[in-house]
């Protein structure tokens, strides 16, 4: 097994919040980072730079998710750069919100198919290296509301919930090739996704968190990065929920 810090990572939705923050975290070990991004090229050519800045070796690329085409394609790529992944973590996604009522058939494929198949095609393309090296770890990024459900966000919750299913059971499936497989379901995090709440909206929400505050974006990167060293090894199919005490 190559040195940890010799390691590639491959980090989708990267250019901005959580994504850019566990990119970071990992930078700060020197190791190879991988920036998947879809539109937001300025954002991830500066989550680049400021990765590089600290030893990084770094490479940007965009595809879509929901594609299998355009991330065969992006396989391809990182495979003739020798850009691998040691460790593949599933970020990206988009929230939904609203009653179930009025989702569309339109949202409701869109949702699904960025949160869970693009979830799904990263795994299926890229743990065949993994399997064969007898080693890897994928983290994804799921959401508390993924355990307990949200009102007016039922479709998000629903890709969520998803995802966590996903994680047990794939993790069972690649538990004897050595890798292993977890989801951090962060509870309210102070990005952009909660950007729909106003001030007043924001101060209620924290008062009913235990903690009374929202959580960081390199609070949930810390843990990402735990789940994914070496020592980790005997942590596969948890979802782990940095939450603040709000769901227990």
């Amino acid at each position: 097994m190559k040195p940890f810090n010799k390691m590639t990572v491959l980090i989708t939705g990267s250019s901005r919040g959580i994504g850019a923050s566990i990119a970071k975290r990992f930078a700060s070990e020197g190791m190879n980072l991988v920036l998947h991004y879809l539109q937001s090229h300025e954002e991830a050519n500066e989550t680049a730079r400021q990765c590089m800045a600290v030893g990084a070796n770094v490479m940007t690329i965009s595809a879509d998710l929901r594609s299998r085409e355009q991330l065969e394609r992006m396989r391809e790529k990182l495979e003739i750069h020798d850009m691998m992944p040691d460790i593949l973590v599933n970020n990206a996604g988009i929230a939904h919100y609203g009653m179930l009522s009025d989702v569309t058939d339109e949202e409701w494929d869109h949702v699904m198919a960025i949160n869970l198949k693009g979830m799904f095609l990263c795994c299926q393309l890229f743990m065949p290296s993994m399997i064969s090296r007898k080693y890897g770890r994928i983290i994804n990024v799921s959401s508390v509301w993924g355990m307990s459900g949200a009102s007016c966000e039922v479709l998000y919750s629903t890709t969520k919930g998803g995802m966590n299913a996903f994680t047990k059971a794939l993790a069972k499936e690649l538990a004897p090739s050595g890798i292993t497989v977890n989801a951090v379901a962060p509870g309210a995090v102070d990005t952009e996704m909660n950007n729909n709440l106003n001030e007043h909206e924001k101060a209620a929400l924290a008062e009913e968190i235990p903690i009374g505050r929202f959580g960081k974006p390199d609070e949930v990167a810390s843990l990402v990065y735990f789940l994914s060293l070496p020592e980790s090894g005997y942590i596969t199919g948890q979802i782990i929920s940095p939450n603040g005490g709000w769901v227990t």
